[in-house]
């Protein structure tokens, strides 16, 4: 690891927020082909034990996907960028979405897809990505229809850009918002925030991190960013977690690497 990331001292009460996509698991051509590893899965499981629970998942995609990507583990998570929110007692919230709306937009994009072969929309119930990693031609086209829908939509829908996909969702939540609502409830309150990021999705997490002195990490570079650290790989994130499990869990010091 290039950039040396901050590690907690024995006893230290830190709350973890991490993303899925391009942060636990490298991106992948079509979302469905995504996979989590089994040392993943069992780092947050440490991490969790040795944290008293607070740990929890941020992700663009629905809870329901992300229960499957890592079951059996089961996670307090913000799915959707927070329009959907499962708390560490099992209580989902979502935010209300406008289905003529939705369904507007969906046939909108559904006919941008059939007329460029590569992009795929992916309906997620309370929002919807066009991805356009197989056409990147369709870049320039996608994001316009994308401002075309937001505008129809009449305020009941906003666009969410991402790294090769656009999204149409609900506005009023994000992963800032989300990070916060976790942070206002048990395990998470009175604890040192971590939110560990990778896109343009994840810049109201950092945000939200940094107001609340806490630690914000974006994977991969090249971009402006509000976090206060960046340039490390999906690989240098999981070796740092498991380094925080150890020490919240008394496992053993890493070298080279300063408390906080």
């Amino acid at each position: 690891m290039q950039i040396e990331l901050p590690l907690p001292d024995r006893g230290a009460l830190w709350a973890f927020f991490l993303d899925v996509d391009g942060t636990l698991a490298d991106i992948a051509p079509h979302p469905d082909a995504v996979a989590i590893a089994d040392h993943a899965r069992d780092t947050l499981s440490r991490l969790a034990a040795a944290c008293g629970g607070a740990v929890a998942l941020v992700s663009g995609r629905a809870i329901a996907d992300i229960d499957r990507l890592f079951a059996p583990l089961h996670l307090p998570v913000a799915g959707l960028h927070g329009i959907e929110r499962r708390d560490a007692a099992g209580r989902i919230s979502r935010a209300e979405v406008d289905a003529g709306r939705l369904q507007a937009a969906r046939a909108g994009l559904a006919d941008f897809a059939a007329d460029h072969p590569g992009a795929l929309v992916e309906d997620k119930g309370l929002s919807l990505a066009l991805h356009y990693r197989q056409a990147p031609g369709a870049e320039a086209g996608a994001l316009a229809l994308a401002r075309e829908l937001e505008s129809a939509a009449a305020g009941a829908l906003v666009v969410q850009r991402g790294k090769m996909v656009v999204e149409l969702r609900p506005g009023g939540q994000d992963k800032g918002s989300a990070v916060a609502a976790f942070m206002a409830e048990p395990p998470f309150a009175g604890r040192r925030a971590v939110f560990v990021g990778d896109d343009v999705t994840d810049e109201a997490g950092f945000a939200t991190i940094n107001a609340m002195d806490g630690i914000s990490i974006r994977v991969g570079d090249g971009t402006p960013t509000q976090a206060c650290y960046d340039g490390v790989s999906v690989a240098d994130i999981h070796d740092w977690l498991a380094a925080a499990a150890d020490r919240l869990g008394g496992g053993p010091a890493v070298p080279g690497n300063g408390g906080s």
